[in-house]
């Protein structure tokens, strides 16, 4: 009967495995300032507060923005994507629309949604992904509160 050799783990004797290149994610931060409401206009009042609580009056927040590209590094540069440029598009697509704002009046391509987080940082995802130039988008996390936060993922 013939033996199997044992590898350094202690098992037969791996081949060679062949992975795919590891990726890497980089993430970027940034905050605003916003004012919203959330109601259907077609629902009464009582039911607006039963369903929304206090968040069915006007308020708003003091949001974080996190968007995580993750790829290669590029070997030339050793980014997955240069943080300058990213940020950029952050701010050019998102932050500079919102900020300040009061999402439910102010704010044209979210005209027609209720701005809870999770409507949010889905807009946000739409409009990052289709002006990244490179990577791939992978995670947006918006935070509304220290108790609320969301995250969308590919």
């Amino acid at each position: 009967m013939a033996t199997l050799k044992t590898g350094l783990r202690g098992g037969p004797e791996a081949r060679p495995r062949r992975r795919p290149p590891a990726t890497v994610t980089i993430v970027r931060r940034a905050t605003f300032a916003a004012a919203h409401v959330l109601r259907r206009e077609e629902w009464d009042e009582a039911r607006n507060r039963a369903v929304f609580g206090a968040c069915a009056g006007d308020h708003g927040h003091n949001y974080v923005l996190e968007v995580a590209v993750s790829g290669v590094p590029e070997p030339a540069t050793g980014m997955v994507v240069n943080l300058k440029d990213l940020d950029r598009l952050m701010r050019q697509a998102v932050i500079e629309e919102v900020d300040h704002r009061h999402l439910n009046r102010d704010v044209a391509w979210l005209e027609g949604v209720i701005p809870t987080a999770e409507n949010l940082a889905l807009a946000f995802w739409h409009r990052l992904d289709e002006r990244l130039p490179e990577g791939t988008l992978a995670r947006v996390r918006l935070v509304e509160s220290e108790n609320n936060s969301v995250e969308v993922t590919r």
